[in-house]
């Protein structure tokens, strides 16, 4: 996936986070939950952005393991605000959905970084 297209997917993801999370119940449950998946979720491409301008193949591998971190732990918390009812399972299908994606993309493009890494050693 070319560096732009994965750009805007996500920031799409970051919009749809947001909105999802402008849609919860107002009580101290989902305000916690909300507070944690805005962080997580909004940072994913915000690290994406920066493993895009790495000075360094390290750099790259590290940032993008923080785009790893921030995808998974939006499922994470998309997973309890389902389980706990605060949000039907068919609600939250689309943002877990696109998070587990997320968590596959990263691995697969920190993967293929280690190993041209170990290739141009």
């Amino acid at each position: 996936m070319k560096h732009q297209n994965l750009q805007i997917r996500t920031k799409q993801f970051a919009l749809q986070v947001i909105k999802f999370c402008e849609g919860l119940p107002k009580d101290e449950t989902s305000r916690i939950l909300a507070r944690q998946l805005l962080r997580s979720g909004t940072s994913v491409g915000a690290n994406y952005r920066a493993a895009c301008r790495a000075k360094s193949k390290p750099a790259f591998i590290s940032k993008m393991g923080d785009v790893l971190e921030g995808a998974d732990e939006s499922g994470y918390w998309v997973e309890l605000l389902s389980e706990t009812g605060k949000v039907v399972a068919k609600t939250a299908a689309p943002i877990l959905s696109e998070a587990n994606e997320l968590v596959a993309i990263s691995i697969s493009s920190i993967n293929t970084a280690k190993q041209n890494s170990a290739a141009e050693s």
